[in-house]
């Protein structure tokens, strides 16, 4: 019998990520599902629980606008798992108005791209012939990412623009991943128009819940559970997957240059004031 796989799930107390780890529960794996909020996630975890037969699920809080949390996370994984199969960077959020994090970066850009970026070089020796899936989305024709100008200006801050960007880096983050790690296969996903509440705390929330042309997160999770668990051989390092093959962003944005410059920014946002 194939001993279970260790799957991390950020974002795992709804919506995409939620619908993945029952899924990959259903097939056998040990899921761990990570969440901010105590209340859903202990939800979450009894829902799970159910899709794997009565198999327990890990879990643990954290929020990714604080990187104390994601340290704190990053320490938990790596007491408590000896492998980690794949890490499902998923957890997303829309900040419709300007705020900066304790931390003092701008809130979407946080909590999207530089917590998953932090935790994915916390876990980088732990995760050696493993594989790293950000969930990000098919960028659109106007995105704009200056690795120099991570934390937008607050004077003209767009949400939907922001949240764009940080979809973006998450692109970036796998293009360079996957030439500085090449020991571990990093992918990133657009997961379709879905059916969630990552706009819950703004006007978008009617849109993401009830919007007709939406899929639902069961059927969106299957493109991560594919990720996840498809041969080595059947995906290509460092790319961007929807349902079928590879999507080809913009070279425009989508470059060697602007990932090597988004990660060398990265690394300087998350170093840690302590050391």
């Amino acid at each position: 019998m194939t001993e279970p796989r260790t799957i991390v799930i950020t974002g795992a107390s709804s919506g995409i990520g939620l619908a993945a780890a029952e899924q990959l529960a259903a097939r056998g794996d040990r899921v761990v599902l990570v969440g901010r909020d105590e209340r859903r996630l202990a939800v979450a975890v009894d829902r799970v629980r159910a899709a794997g037969r009565g198999a327990e699920p890990g879990q643990f809080q954290a929020n990714f606008e604080r990187l104390a949390d994601v340290r704190a996370l990053a320490d938990h994984l790596l007491s408590t798992y000896q492998e980690i199969d794949v890490l499902a960077n998923n957890a997303g959020m829309v900040a419709m108005s300007y705020r900066r994090t304790v931390d003092g970066h701008e809130a979407t850009i946080q909590a999207n791209h530089l917590g998953h970026f932090l935790l994915s070089k916390l876990l980088r020796e732990r995760l050696r012939g493993s594989r790293i899936v950000n969930t990000s989305v098919r960028p659109g024709p106007n995105v704009r990412l200056d690795p120099d100008q991570l934390d937008r200006d607050g004077q003209r801050y767009n949400g939907i623009a922001a949240y764009q960007t940080s979809k973006a880096a998450n692109v970036l983050f796998a293009m360079e991943a996957a030439q500085r790690w090449p020991d571990i296969l990093s992918l990133s996903l657009h997961p379709g128009l879905v059916r969630t509440d990552i706009g819950r705390d703004t006007a978008l929330r009617f849109v993401y819940r009830y919007a007709p042309f939406l899929i639902s997160p069961e059927k969106s999770a299957r493109r991560l559970v594919r990720l996840a668990v498809a041969a080595t051989e059947e995906l290509t390092n460092g790319a961007l997957y929807g349902p079928g093959n590879p999507i080809r962003p913009d070279p425009r944005v989508f470059n060697a240059d602007n990932a090597a410059r988004l990660w060398a920014a990265s690394e300087s946002a998350i170093a840690d004031p302590a050391t």
